[in-house]
């Protein structure tokens, strides 16, 4: 019983084993095929193009195994191998070895998205189980890969015109496929941090805690942004520049186009290679505006300041736009303005990432600047060592830009420039933050003003509280009330006014005082008037819902209370006397009445003796 215990132990540990290594091999098989069907796409689209061109050339100078040769070692060049060329006038083999960068995007992409492919159709639910699908995905990829990258590389030794260099084949073919697969695995697990921090542990000891502190990590994060957008500003700087001079050299480059072959699919092969070839003239222009240039034969330097003159040069129309050799005048200067440009970029975008207000400080902005500098330099460094290469012996053997040159230049020119700008640009985000938080305090100020102004406005029109002795009245008078009461508490429940005495039944003479009665003569009783009249039934509609004969809508008595609506929420506190009651109304009601009985005294309607007030 031991023993089954046992064994049954023993294959439930082994299941999981067993699944594990079927999902690896299941994500290595798909990896191998992703890698080859990634180099065969590529290495087919290569083959596809020069066949067409092959076929349309009325002057094949072979059959179709020269035009695949060709396709073989465009596609290993396209990887920044190295090629030689061997049927030479002189018969000295001559290398080849600028690499066209739109080229290069193509393998890259491919690889790229293989990985990329692998490993989502990998699976792993676990931590664990995710990662060694990942690494299982790319080496099926990048072996997959290689396994047709060594086979194009043998059959493109084997004859053709352009043969392989053996060394940079076995350098740049897998840097290629390494680099692309793992950008691909990558990005498929959403670009973790963990990656990078292993990649920073070949740095020393001091730069690698700087880098990879909280801190640092969001210094790195702000760099490499301003570092890419200082080199693409270099980039189409130096493609503008390009641009410019070309149509500059209309003429000539026109002429080189056109003496170069004749017919139409040879023009249209020149056509190819000057497009694939732009990115090249781009990073050349970059280079040219920095003011190291770029080298067109040994010993023969263009750049703003001074030109050497050059060799013979092949008859190419990206070629026909090299500057004019001698001294540089105002329009070579000009072109400064590209690294200028691009210094500012790195400055407002380091500033811009500074954080709100300029929370970073003067040295720790400085430093990002400087950081920024450094990656810039590597990246444009490493386009200028793509872009160039030999394109012969002896006067050709250097061609391009030099690239320790060109990064260096970079450098100079983006903490030259950026530094400042970036210290500019945050202290005036600085300010700028200090003035919204002055203006938002004085705004709150002015708002917490204006609604105790309010308060008090709207106390002296609608408060019905008493008033206190020798107080203003709501009309600007004078007016004395004795307060039975006491003083109301704000937001209390205001007391009823206590009952006002009969009017007297004298005459009322203008002073105010109450004139004693006539003897003999009884007073007029005081009839109440309705001040609306009774209603006029007759003219109203039955329809109106205030008509007293409607039994849903009897005309009663309104009580103040019904002025306020139930639903409301901020129901009334407690009942607030009209100012009907208070004593600038009383006067003014007193003031009517007398001017009523004077009224009716001049007409004689009551006759000047009748003792009573008027209805």
């Amino acid at each position: 019983m031991t023993g089954v215990t046992q064994m049954t132990a023993r294959r439930l540990s082994l299941s999981p084993l067993l699944s594990r290594m079927r999902d690896r091999s299941s994500g290595l098989a798909a990896g191998l095929l992703g890698g080859a069907l990634a180099a065969g796409l590529g290495l087919g689209s290569f083959a596809v193009l020069v066949m067409v061109l092959w076929i349309s050339s009325p002057y094949p100078d072979s059959g179709p195994d020269g035009a695949l040769h060709v396709a073989a070692a465009l596609w290993l060049l396209a990887h920044g191998a190295e090629l030689v060329r061997v049927d030479t006038l002189s018969g000295v083999p001559a290398p080849v070895g600028v690499t066209p960068l739109l080229l290069l995007a193509l393998p890259v992409w491919l690889v790229r998205r293989a990985a990329r492919d692998a490993v989502d159709g990998g699976g792993g639910d676990d931590e664990g189980a995710a990662l060694g699908s990942a690494r299982t995905a790319w080496a099926g990829v990048v072996l997959g890969y290689l396994a047709v990258g060594t086979g194009v590389a043998c059959y493109a030794a084997t004859g053709g015109a352009l043969r392989p260099s053996w060394a940079w084949t076995a350098v740049c073919v897998p840097a290629v496929a390494v680099l692309a697969a793992g950008a691909g695995v990558w990005s498929a697990h959403g670009c973790p941090r963990g990656p990078v921090d292993s990649a920073l542990l070949v740095l020393p000891r001091g730069v690698r805690r700087l880098l990879l502190e909280p801190d640092g990590r969001e210094r790195l994060a702000v760099a490499g942004r301003a570092a890419g957008a200082g080199a693409a500003v270099l980039f189409g700087g130096g493609a503008a520049l390009v641009a410019v001079s070309s149509v500059w050299h209309l003429g000539a480059a026109r002429e080189a186009f056109l003496q170069l072959t004749e017919g139409w699919s040879g023009r249209f092969a020149v056509l190819l290679l000057c497009v694939a070839l732009v990115p090249n003239a781009a990073v050349w222009g970059a280079a040219y505006a920095l003011g190291p240039g770029y080298v067109l034969g040994a010993g023969h330097v263009v750049a703003p300041l001074s030109s050497d003159p050059a060799p013979l040069l092949p008859q190419f129309p990206l070629l026909a736009a090299v500057p004019e050799a001698g001294g540089g005048t105002p329009w070579n200067w000009a072109v400064g303005v590209v690294p200028v440009i691009a210094g500012v970029t790195v400055g407002v975008f380091v500033a811009r990432g500074a954080g709100a207000g300029g929370a970073w400080s003067r040295g720790r902005t400085a430093g990002c600047v400087v950081l920024a500098g450094v990656l810039c330099g590597l990246l444009m460094g490493g386009l200028a060592g793509l872009a160039g290469g030999p394109l012969g012996v002896s006067a050709l053997a250097r061609f391009g830009p030099v690239w320790w040159q060109v990064g260096g230049a970079v450098l100079l020119w983006t903490v030259g420039v950026g530094v400042p700008v970036a210290l500019v640009v945050r202290g005036w985000r600085r300010w700028g933050a200090a003035r919204v938080g002055k203006e938002g305090a004085v705004g709150s100020a002015g708002s917490a003003g204006s609604a105790a102004a309010g308060s008090v406005v709207g106390a002296g029109l609608y408060d019905f509280s008493p008033v206190e002795r020798g107080g203003a009245g709501a009309h600007g008078g004078a007016v004395t009330y004795d307060d039975p009461v006491g003083t109301v508490a704000p937001g209390s429940a205001v007391p009823p006014v206590p009952p006002v005495p009969p009017a007297p039944t004298g005459q009322v003479e203008p002073t105010g005082q109450a004139v004693p009665p006539v003897p003999g003569v009884a007073p007029a009783p005081v009839e109440l008037v309705d001040p609306f009249g009774p209603p006029d039934t007759d003219a109203m509609d039955p329809r109106d819902p205030l008509h007293p004969r409607d039994p849903l809508h009897p005309r009663d008595s309104m009580h103040p209370r019904d002025l306020f609506d139930p639903l409301d929420p901020r129901g009334p506190v407690g009942y607030v006397e009209p100012v009907w009651h208070g004593d600038v109304a009383r006067e003014a009601r007193w003031a009517v009445l007398r001017e009523a009985g004077e009224d009716e005294g001049v007409d004689g309607s009551e006759g000047s003796q009748g003792g009573g007030v008027g209805r």
